[in-house]
């Protein structure tokens, strides 16, 4: 299939919801025109909307001038049927998180669209092999997973399905990496980079303080101690339970559970009773001003026990966790070295990559942590990779 994706194609968006109007607003900024589609009247007409001020706040912060802003609405183009996308070079889905919806509905554009046009899911971590077999061009389609907020994060992990032609990887990767994105190349893996490595930043996290480990207190204060620690001693912008109320505990959870599914229930990724209970509740975080933390007005944001001891510990035993699954990631070819330090830098902002901070930190001890957490436990979930090992044992480190 011979692909080209030029800077006058035209783009299709299909899902106007957060992550869809985020990326037409890319598109259209890098001089695509841009048909963004949806079935939802009134998601189309929320989405206009935002176009509008999100382009006004850039002209009032003079980031943009009134005629780069009125030239890229105008770029922007509103449809409620897939007949629209027939000029598309690019289709990008970013609709609902079911597997079997996004299978029907790609077999609907592949009907609409030229037969050299590339049909492109934004899923976080659905398999994009078995949503191209939905087509009978299977060969066209891949993942271009973006992140929330997709104007503002540079990361794109880019997905080939098991039948997607190189040439469509090729001429993606190249068209937004000619948006200014960040680009990574991932085999086709349940949860991909980000969302398969940053696992234990929340699930370990969960699992200290469900255990008042080590004189973590339970509660709210347990929550801002961990929260604490991991900022103070870890360098993260964000602690765990902060970020997962950001991004939504909702949104969180099912990502969590679809990773352990797909590996086959790897105890690795096991969702925990205590992120189900906080979605049961519904507690999906700052949307709903409840979640892990109380957001409400009259709230009082827990103080954390800040002992310095206990903090280093509690970023050693996460930390550990985090390196062994990016070390496991190289070990299993999902990525290679640079594309997973750039995944973890640029998709959730950590403050170095993880295969570097194992360099730093030295794979030995990160084993010795691993094996202790294996002993104390009995559980497969605190496996070390083979690759850590032989790391561990040669002394040779990731970055010469």
């Amino acid at each position: 299939m011979s692909t080209e994706i030029t800077k006058e194609a035209t783009i299709g968006v299909l899902g106007a919801g957060t992550m869809g109007n985020g990326i037409a607003q890319v598109a259209a900024g890098a001089g695509h025109r841009v048909i963004l589609l949806d079935a939802n009247a009134a998601v189309l007409d929320k989405a206009r909307a935002i176009h509008h001020q999100v382009l006004d706040k850039l002209v009032a912060k003079g980031k943009l001038t009134p005629e780069a802003a009125k030239a890229n609405l105008s770029r922007i183009h509103y449809a409620a049927n897939l007949d629209a996308f027939a000029p598309c070079k690019l289709v990008i889905e970013a609709i609902v998180e079911d597997l079997d919806v996004k299978r029907k509905v790609f077999a609907e554009i592949e009907r609409w669209v030229a037969a050299d046009a590339v049909i492109a899911t934004n899923t976080s971590s659905l398999s994009v092999t078995s949503i191209a077999a939905a087509c009978k061009q299977a060969e066209r389609v891949l993942g271009v997973h973006f992140f929330n907020p997709a104007p503002l994060m540079p990361l794109v992990e880019i997905i080939p399905a098991l039948q997607t032609e190189s040439t469509v990887v090729q001429a993606t990767r190249q068209l937004i990496d000619g948006w200014g994105k960040a680009t990574v190349l991932v085999r086709d893996t349940p949860g991909f980079i980000v969302n398969r490595v940053a696992r234990p930043f929340y699930g370990e996290s969960i699992r200290i303080l469900e255990e008042r480990w080590h004189g973590v207190p339970e509660g709210p204060a347990g929550m801002a101690t961990i929260d604490w620690a991991m900022k103070e001693f870890g360098g993260f912008r964000m602690g765990p339970f902060e970020l997962m109320d950001m991004i939504g505990n909702d949104i969180n959870y099912t990502v969590t559970e679809t990773v352990w599914k797909q590996t086959y229930h790897d105890p690795r990724y096991r969702p925990s009773l205590t992120q189900k209970r906080v979605v049961e509740a519904g507690r999906f975080g700052k949307k709903t001003g409840r979640g892990y933390y109380d957001y409400t007005n009259e709230a009082v944001m827990p103080e954390p026990v800040k002992d310095e001891a206990l903090g280093k510990k509690i970023v050693d035993r996460v930390v550990a966790m985090l390196i062994n699954e990016a070390v496991d990631a190289l070990h299993m070819g999902i990525a290679n070295r640079d594309d997973l330090e750039t995944a973890m830098t640029k998709g959730v902002n950590y403050p170095k990559g993880l295969l570097r901070w194992c360099d730093e930190l030295g794979a030995d001890k990160v084993l010795n942590v691993l094996r202790g957490l294996r002993e104390t436990y009995e559980e497969d979930r605190y496996r070390p990779s083979v690759l850590l090992k032989q790391m561990a044992a040669s002394g040779q480190k990731f970055h010469a």
